[in-house]
């Protein structure tokens, strides 16, 4: 379902593995401004991000798929990027940047190369998520990323790292 690896002009998305987890620790699962809007809480040992990599490893890869986010020059792990299908029709996404990358566009273009991957599939109808109303920077890598802002959800998400409640968020999607 979803392709081993994508590649863009500075970037590779490659199977997230094992020995991606340090980096992902070292590199961006510690910080607390990094996971600010995400949905877990920031890293507190190396065996937390562990945990990650293997529920990454043991998601139904029909369903989800877990890439790595690497330089592609030196196989540098910058981030993540996820992808699932929660209706046959439409795909999700989900990422995270570590911080020293922020503001060069590389989530923008990696988010492109996937959005156009799967609207040229003949079969998918629709790629969009959400994001935190105050997370601005990642409302900007969709918009850049040719995604419309649809609209306003009302306590939608749980961003733990900023509010014990359910968040507004905005929805962006791109259809073919």
């Amino acid at each position: 379902m979803f392709p081993d690896a994508f590649q863009t002009a500075r970037l590779i998305l490659r199977p997230i593995r094992p020995s991606d987890a340090a980096p992902i620790f070292d590199t961006y699962a510690q910080d607390p401004d990094v996971t600010r809007y995400l949905t877990w809480r920031a890293h507190q040992t190396l065996a937390d991000t562990e945990a990650y990599v293997s529920r990454c490893l043991t998601a139904p890869s029909h369903l989800f798929r877990t890439y790595a986010l690497v330089g592609r020059q030196d196989d540098e792990v910058l981030g993540a990027f996820g992808i699932r299908q929660p209706e046959a029709y439409r795909l999700g996404y989900a990422y995270v940047l570590a911080r020293k990358w922020w503001g060069q566009g590389l989530m923008t273009e990696a988010l492109t190369e996937v959005a156009s991957w799967a609207l040229n599939r003949g079969d998918i109808w629709r790629i969009g998520d959400f994001c935190d109303v105050d997370n601005l920077a990642s409302a900007r890598v969709m918009e850049k990323a040719g995604m419309t802002r649809e609209g306003l959800l009302r306590r939608w998400s749980m961003h733990q790292n900023v509010s014990d409640e359910p968040r507004d968020c905005f929805s962006f999607a791109k259809i073919r």
